[in-house]
């Protein structure tokens, strides 16, 4: 097979390794199988990012970039406060199993253990999430932003991989619900 010149590389990639991610797991991607589906190197992918770590890494700063400006509009939305809830929940939560940016969090999560230096992006990451809901409902505070993503996460880690019985409205239902104690 030729190899091809990328138009825009980086992204090219990026969005190439989600879709490998959420098709096989991080486990089974490697970076040569990667490189043939964008019919160019594993030293080129190489290039760009230094190990599978740092691909993996680079893809979730991507996918939360693209969610980011949605995740910002929430702030301007009126309502009550748990309409602005329900809104920041629903962006938040998986759309369903196998949803590639909820695997992309997983597998980063289930990294950090064995790659230090993927925690400080990573909780920068998650500290966005937080820095948003405590802006959303400044009401609520800090404490309530912590154990609302914890549950959130926890719940959102079963939905992505399957477990049976938990469902994208139930786990939104939950999250209402231990907003009417808090609010």
């Amino acid at each position: 097979m030729a190899r091809q010149r990328l138009e825009r590389p980086r992204e090219q990639m990026l969005e190439a390794a989600m879709s490998a991610i959420t098709e096989h797991g991080l486990a089974e991607l490697t970076m040569a199988a990667l490189a043939r589906r964008l019919g160019t190197s594993g030293g080129h992918l190489l290039y760009y990012f230094g190990s599978k770590d740092q691909l993996l890494l680079e893809t979730l700063v991507w996918s939360e970039t693209q969610v980011a400006p949605r995740r910002e509009a929430l702030l301007s939305l009126p309502g009550s406060a748990e309409e602005r809830l329900r809104a920041y929940v629903d962006l938040y939560v998986p759309v369903g199993q196998a949803d590639p940016r909820w695997l992309l969090w997983v597998d980063v999560w289930s990294r950090t253990l064995a790659v230090p230096e993927l925690r400080e992006t990573q909780a920068r990451l998650d500290q966005a999430w937080h820095e948003t809901l405590v802006a959303l409902l400044p009401e609520a505070g800090e404490d309530f932003s912590v154990r609302l993503r914890a549950m959130l996460d926890g719940f959102s880690t079963q939905l992505v991989v399957g477990v049976p019985g938990v469902d994208r409205e139930a786990v939104i239902e939950h999250a209402l619900a231990f907003g009417r104690l808090t609010l």
